[in-house]
C-alpha cells in the first residue's frame, strides 16, 4: 500500500438481506488495507450477521430501519467513518479486488468513481439481453437530458469521497439509488470517472430486482430530477479511468 493510499481511509458498505451463503465469497475478495466494513442488514432471517461477524470480527453492523437497497445504502453511508466510501453488493456479483481501481481513481482527482460494465475492460456474466437493452435506453435518456457521457447508468459498484454526501443529498429507498447518485453528481458538477468493472452472476439465492418495476422507478427518477434540478454545466465531463 503506497503512502497516498494510506493517507485516505476507506469504508466499504455492504447492504445485505439473507446473504449468509454469499458473504464468505464476498469478504474473501476484500483487500486487507481497507479501514472498515459496514454490513447493513435488512432484517435477515438467516445467519447473515453471525456469518459476517465470524468472517470479519472488526465488522460494523447497521440494522436497517426501513426497506429497500437505497435506504440500506443511505444508512450505511451515514454510519461510515472513512474519507472514501465504496458500495458493493453482498451477492457475489461485485469483486472486492476491483476496489483498488476505484480508490486509485479518486486519489487521482475524481470526486466520484462510477463502475461500468460497458467500458473497455468491463463486462457482465449476469445481464440478460432485456435488462441490457433497458439499461442502454435509460443511460441514453440520462445522457441526453443531463449532458453526461455515461456508458452504464444502472450499476451498483461505485465509490466517492465522503465529503460529497451532503451534495448528493440522497433520499430514495429502492434500486434507483444508483441513478439518483449519478444524476445528482452530474448536476453538482463533480468530476466523474468511469471505472471498468466485471459483474459476476449471483452465487446463491434469487435477486429482488424486477426489471420492469425498477426500470420504471429509474425512469421516473431521471425525469423528476431533471424537472426540479439545475442544468449540467458544459464543463461536466465523464472520463474513463486510466
Amino acid at each position: 500500500m503506497n503512502n497516498q493510499l494510506s493517507a485516505a481511509s476507506v469504508s466499504v458498505i455492504v447492504p445485505a438481506m439473507n446473504e449468509a451463503e454469499n458473504l464468505p465469497h464476498v469478504f474473501a475478495t476484500l483487500p486487507d488495507w481497507i479501514d472498515e466494513v459496514i454490513l447493513v442488514d435488512g432484517n435477515s432471517t438467516d445467519d447473515t450477521i453471525a456469518v459476517a461477524r465470524r468472517l470479519r470480527p472488526d465488522l460494523r453492523v447497521v440494522v436497517q430501519t426501513r426497506r429497500g437497497k437505497g435506504n440500506a445504502l443511505i444508512e450505511g453511508f451515514q454510519a461510515a467513518r472513512g474519507d472514501i466510501i465504496v458500495m458493493i453488493d453482498a451477492d457475489g456479483s461485485t469483486d472486492g479486488r476491483e476496489i483498488r481501481s476505484f480508490v486509485d481513481t479518486l486519489l487521482a482527482g475524481a470526486d466520484f468513481a462510477k463502475g461500468s460494465r460497458y467500458a473497455p475492460g468491463g463486462g457482465s456474466d449476469d445481464l440478460s439481453p432485456w435488462r441490457s437493452l433497458g439499461n442502454k435506453v435509460l443511460t441514453g435518456v440520462t445522457n441526453l437530458l443531463y449532458g453526461t457521457r455515461y456508458t452504464d447508468l444502472c450499476y451498483g459498484y461505485n465509490a466517492f469521497w465522503a465529503r460529497h454526501l451532503e451534495t448528493l443529498d440522497l433520499d430514495c429507498d429502492g434500486f434507483e439509488i444508483e441513478t439518483l447518485m449519478n444524476v445528482r453528481a452530474a448536476q453538482a458538477g463533480l468530476v466523474i470517472c468511469e471505472v471498468p468493472s466485471h459483474e459476476r452472476s449471483r452465487i446463491h439465492g434469487v435477486s429482488n430486482l424486477n426489471a420492469v418495476r425498477d426500470g420504471w422507478r429509474v425512469l421516473k427518477t431521471i425525469l423528476r430530477e431533471r424537472a426540479r434540478g439545475t442544468a449540467v454545466t458544459t464543463q461536466t465531463q465523464v472520463a474513463l479511468a486510466k
